[in-house]
């Protein structure tokens, strides 16, 4: 396995013919010792650029901002960099690793809800001048630290149902928006557009369909104080599906079209994060302990248990919830694992298991309760579409162990495809150096 580096050029490992990820998982597994069986990604760029190209073909009126704190790799944004997409930061650091990918300042909206001084004026220092806001306090501290900031107004959007998450509650609510407006009109900051902060894990159009609707209102508004509102953001971080992509866009594109026409000449944005790379990334973790606690009556009746003594099987990773299953902390469903194929027969039986991480806090439960057949110390699972909210941001405050490596990986086919896509940073793809995967060299990044 190659050593990491973070000077050009960036090696990706081309896979040629029939080789698939299986075999690059495969073949990671096999190469680590007895002593020293640590966790991995394997990290498909081919994913990243496939959803770029569904998302222009459902949403081409819709221009993407890629929310860096979803997954903060530096291979992953200069990919969506080169194919021309915005982003979305929150911090300084956030603000470097962007811009020193070569995107361009005025492709950069400084969110969050409450930004450090220093934050902000960096964000001024740096010609970062798109900045969202919510709330008087907030908006006195910007007209102070970065009085050219052009600025979304984030209006919180009601919940169409009892389940919806908690962070559909963020932003000024529309009762509130006059007033923010005439205040930022007072101290001469300029407002040119509505942020919507819909939750990432909504699924549900009509909220978006409301929230399209909420802001015409906002943009009457702003209009009506003197202020030339250009920019609607829809936000949503979006699934990773194509089904929930084109039930959205039915939806609301046609109430976009009909909220703000080509005609009003209002740019639309979206925040895409999980869209782009959840499915683009694999993790492999390994069992290093493993205890069989006693179920209760009421756990096996729930989980069909055939044997009234079946025993549940408590297993420890090496990775959990404050290193690379951190999104677990934000309520994150994280999916029942596969067991990679040396671990387990075929035809074993499965049975109830919970699955934990390395820390000993009652807070690193990564699955609650799955089917898994009977597994022992050593033994490898395999978690898919773990690139959202994982590889990127680590909390590794109750770990010792440092973050798991990252291999990527192309098909000759997508690569390919990918030169014939209209780059707008052409050049950032001539920094990837590609290597054939038969000479085991992959790339790997610190997460």
């Amino acid at each position: 396995m190659k050593g990491i580096s973070d000077e050009p050029p960036f090696s990706v490992c081309l896979l040629e013919g029939v080789t698939a990820l299986c075999d690059v998982i495969d073949n990671h597994i096999s190469e680590q010792t007895l002593s020293e069986k640590n966790a991995f990604f394997v990290a498909d760029l081919g994913v990243v650029m496939r959803q770029h190209v569904r998302w222009r073909t459902h949403m081409a009126q819709i221009r993407p901002y890629y929310a860096v704190r979803c997954n903060s790799s530096p291979t992953v944004i200069k990919v969506l960099a080169a194919l021309g997409t915005g982003f979305i930061c929150t911090n300084k650091s956030e603000f470097e690793l962007v811009q020193t990918h070569g995107v361009p300042s005025q492709d950069i909206i400084f969110s969050g809800v409450c930004k450090r001084l220093s934050h902000i004026k960096y964000a001024a220092k740096n010609g970062i001048d798109l900045l969202v806001c919510d709330n008087e306090a907030e908006l006195r501290k910007i007209s102070r630290c970065h009085p050219n900031a052009k600025l979304l107004l984030q209006v919180s959007t009601e919940a169409s149902g009892p389940d919806d998450d908690m962070s559909m509650t963020f932003g000024c609510s529309l009762k509130d928006c006059r007033h923010l407006l005439e205040i930022a009109k007072e101290l001469g900051m300029q407002v040119i557009g509505v942020r919507c902060p819909v939750s990432r894990s909504c699924e549900d159009a009509q909220v978006y369909i409301h929230a399209v609707s909420d802001a015409r209102c906002v943009f009457e508004m702003g209009e009506e104080i003197g202020f030339n509102m250009k920019v609607l953001d829809i936000g949503g971080d979006f699934t990773g599906s194509e089904a929930h992509l084109k039930s959205l866009c039915s939806a609301v594109i046609t109430t976009v079209d009909l909220c703000f026409p080509p005609s009003t000449g209002v740019s639309i944005i979206a925040e895409p994060g999980s869209f782009f790379v959840s499915s683009a990334f694999t993790l492999a973790v390994n069992i290093i302990s493993k205890e069989v606690a006693a179920r209760d009556r009421q756990d096996r009746a729930r989980d069909g248990a055939s044997a009234p003594d079946e025993p549940e099987f408590q297993y420890c990773m090496n990775e959990g919830v404050y290193g690379s299953f951190a999104g677990k902390l934000s309520e994150m469903l994280i999916a029942a694992p596969s067991v990679h194929k040396q671990s387990a027969p075929l035809e074993a039986p499965v049975l109830s298991s919970s699955l934990w991480g390395p820390s000993g806090d009652d807070l690193d439960q990564v699955v609650e309760r799955c089917l898994l057949p009977e597994l022992n110390i050593g033994d490898w699972l395999v978690f898919s579409h773990a690139g959202a909210y994982s590889p990127g941001q680590p909390l590794r405050a109750a770990t010792d162990s440092p973050p798991p490596p990252v291999f990527y990986v192309i098909s000759s086919r997508d690569w390919f495809e990918m030169q014939d896509t209209d780059l707008t940073h052409e050049a950032t793809l001539k920094n990837f150096s590609l290597v054939p995967y038969f000479l085991n060299s992959c790339q790997t990044e610190a997460a």
